[in-house]
């Protein structure tokens, strides 16, 4: 059974979120909220490793349909493209300030 998107549960970055307040965060705030972001995303998607694990042992017992386990198993890939996406782009960003000539 695929499940419906809730929307109302996404929540804004916290350094997105500070920056609609009167006084503009620090570059060491902004950082932390951006590395605390990151580090969530990538536990994201490694537990949905465990979970596509978790699922495949099932399924050799039994216990679950392909469905469910060929289901888990293309999120996890679609996280784990995401992730190889954005960490190509932050590299990508940051060989392009290091040839910016000062």
């Amino acid at each position: 059974m695929i499940q419906a998107i809730n929307f109302n549960a996404i929540k804004p970055l916290d350094g997105v979120a500070q920056l609609n307040k009167s006084s503009s965060p620090t570059p060491a705030e902004t950082i932390k909220g951006f590395s605390s972001y990151l580090s969530d995303a990538l536990d994201g998607v490694a537990a949905q490793e465990k979970n596509v694990e978790a699922l495949n042992g099932q399924f050799q017992l039994g216990q679950v349909n392909i469905e469910q386990v060929m289901i888990a198993s293309e999120q996890a890939l679609l996280s784990l493209q995401l992730t190889t996406q954005v960490r190509n782009k932050v590299i990508e960003a940051y060989q392009e300030i290091m040839r910016t000539q000062i």
